[in-house]
């Protein structure tokens, strides 16, 4: 089979992600497609007034998406995804779970140390401005400041992975014409 033709295995029966597995996917996908950008912008530019709203805004999503990655996580623990096509090499196939397992760890630790660096510098964390969260760090800018570099590390580390997970996902589509994706769009 070359990479053009479709996996001659495939019968569109095989099984695709439920709707819970397919929900919370998106819903971690859209949050974190639109943190990146707030938050490279944020970081690097000066908006004036809008400052402290991309801050809040970036805040307030990395709040909800912390529950949602840990939901998704113990979901996904009890609930195995779907099987790859047999014909996809052993090293693609790993390659596919680390970069999965990676991106769970990865997220919940960039969320936890974003909590533990903006409770350092002591920034308040109002949640959409309906609440606000506890600080989970004693203040300390320079602890703070390290925390920051580290978030901003992690950042890129999940930018990577996104890319390489993006990328294969397409690859799938496109070039293998099999049901990767699709079985996490319509299962």
């Amino acid at each position: 089979m070359t990479l053009a033709q479709p996996s001659q295995h495939l019968t569109g029966l095989e099984p695709g992600y439920t709707l819970t597995a397919r929900v919370l996917h998106w819903l971690t996908a859209v949050l974190v497609l639109t943190m990146v950008p707030i938050g490279i912008a944020m970081a690097n530019a000066d908006f004036g007034p809008m400052q402290d709203t991309l801050y809040h805004l970036h805040r307030s999503m990395g709040a909800v998406l912390l529950p949602i990655v840990l939901v998704r996580l113990a979901y996904r623990l009890t609930h195995p995804a779907p099987p790859l096509p047999a014909d996809i090499p052993p090293i693609q196939q790993l390659a596919a779970h680390v970069t999965h397992w990676a991106l769970y760890v990865l997220l919940i630790a960039q969320a936890l140390v974003g909590w533990i660096a903006t409770s350092a510098y002591r920034a308040p964390i109002l949640v959409f401005w309906l609440f606000e969260m506890p600080p989970i760090w004693r203040e300390d800018r320079a602890f703070s400041e390290a925390m920051f570099l580290v978030h901003r590390n992690l950042g890129i580390a999940i930018i990577v992975l996104l890319c390489a997970h993006i990328g294969a996902a397409l690859f799938h589509h496109f070039v293998r014409k099999d049901r990767v994706l699709i079985r996490m769009i319509s299962g």
